[in-house]
């Protein structure tokens, strides 16, 4: 019978064009709830998706925790490479230090042992000095002339050094001046130089004056390009002029 009754009424939808009502139920959902449930699945998606990654990742044969683990090691690493370099550094400059305070203490003791050389050849000019004066204490009057020298100053300039000895027990002074002739050679010629005459300014190393003995130093000129041959040094009593002594230096 219904199912008779369902025909008829289809029919009759058929023949006058009655379309049957539709019916559709929504349930209604407020905004209080789809907002939470919403991000819900959004952080839903996200999880799925990280796990996906990071799963693919493993079985790609890369191990984050493994990275991780191996990336704090290294930082570990460079933290102590850095304290070692900073202990290596201080280490430098202590070592850099010490070496400074070696060299400055070399340089002192170098110059001390020169200086202890120069000395040391004073007291033997001094006790030669002494030699020859008490074994010439017998010659009242005798003259000497000791340890001539001469070495190049500069370019153009000698430097001179002797020790002129008085024999004896003198009661008295010793007044006088050097004599000093210089041989040359320059520009393929050979010349002469008298000192004082030539130069007059040297005359004031060259006064004498003395009871026992006296040390002179001084320098002399020579023409550009000139070599020093050899020296002659002259002990003139003041008014006199026979040398009183006389000594020479060969330089060739």
């Amino acid at each position: 019978m219904p199912q008779a009754l369902r025909t008829v009424g289809r029919r009759l939808r058929q023949t006058f064009g009655i379309s049957a009502p539709r019916m559709a139920v929504r349930t209604h959902l407020s905004w209080r709830w789809r907002l939470p449930a919403l991000f819900g699945a959004i952080a839903l998606t996200a999880g799925a998706w990280w796990w996906g990654f990071d799963f693919g990742q493993f079985l790609g044969g890369f191990d984050r925790g493994a990275i991780t683990e191996k990336q704090t090691r290294l930082e570990a690493d460079a933290v102590t490479v850095r304290e070692e370099n900073g202990q290596l550094r201080a280490r430098l400059a202590e070592l850099e230090s010490d070496l400074n305070f070696a060299h400055g203490a070399q340089t002192t003791l170098s110059r001390q042992a020169h200086d202890l050389q120069s000395e040391n050849a004073l007291m033997k000019e001094e006790l030669a000095f002494l030699r020859t004066l008490f074994s010439d204490a017998g010659k009242p009057g005798t003259f000497t002339i000791q340890s001539l020298s001469a070495e190049r100053d500069r370019d153009n300039s000698y430097r001179f050094s002797m020790l002129v000895v008085r024999g004896g027990k003198p009661s008295d002074e010793f007044s006088g001046e050097l004599s000093i002739i210089a041989n040359v050679a320059a520009g393929g010629h050979n010349s002469t130089l008298t000192l004082p005459d030539d130069q007059p300014d040297t005359a004031a190393a060259l006064k004498l004056r003395f009871k026992y003995y006296q040390r002179v130093e001084g320098s002399f000129r020579v023409p550009p390009g000139g070599q020093l041959r050899g020296l002659q040094a002259r002990v003139l009593e003041a008014g006199q002029t026979t040398p009183r002594a006389t000594r020479s230096l060969n330089l060739s």
